[in-house]
């Protein structure tokens, strides 16, 4: 059986972490399937025994085929171990980093009907060269406002990787519905 690791993206680091959830599984000897979430028609629930979803954040919000994704196919999720993770800028500080104190996690757990077994939120990666004008601007205002990097000649990446590391050996774990659920 494989792990099915579905991801939504705005600007690839979340494929990126999906795609290091992976790596880690398999070196662990579980596999798993990497899934662009707004990309896939079907999908073969009977081949994986577990789930996980990973969902960036822009402007406060996840992208809406997260919420409709997880409607659709909220029988299947909740027939399976599964966990969730959310990327955004925000998370780059400790204090808003866990699923707790991140508001945008919370609040989507809050309103899901679906509940994963296993939640993390990872910090992105600021990409100013790669993006358009407009969010150039307006996410430059915005890291100004929470005293982060404005320079828009810079990229920084400040996913940390061991977090990453750790969250797929519990994503591992998890075998049964019987877990205890962890928010």
């Amino acid at each position: 059986m494989k792990t099915l690791i579905l991801f939504s993206t705005r600007d690839g680091q979340t494929r990126e972490i999906a795609s290091s959830i992976a790596s880690e599984l398999s070196e662990l000897g579980v596999y798993a399937d990497v899934v662009n979430l707004n990309r896939t028609e079907s999908i073969a629930w009977e081949e994986y025994d577990r789930v996980v979803i990973g969902a960036s954040i822009r402007y406060g919000h996840f992208h809406p085929a997260v919420d409709r994704f997880v409607k659709k196919h909220l029988q299947h999720l909740n027939a399976l171990p599964s966990a969730f993770y959310a990327v955004n800028l925000v998370a780059r500080k400790p204090e808003k980093s866990s699923p707790q104190t991140n508001s945008y996690t919370r609040k989507f757990l809050l309103n899901s009907p679906w509940q994963p077994d296993r939640c993390a939120v990872f910090a992105g990666a600021l990409r100013y060269p790669r993006y358009s004008w407009y969010d150039r601007i307006m996410i430059r205002l915005i890291m100004k406002m929470t005293g982060g990097e404005t320079d828009a000649r810079k990229e920084v990446v400040y996913t940390d990787w061991s977090r990453v590391s750790e969250f797929a050996r519990e994503i591992a774990q998890l075998t049964s519905k019987s877990v205890s659920k962890q928010a």
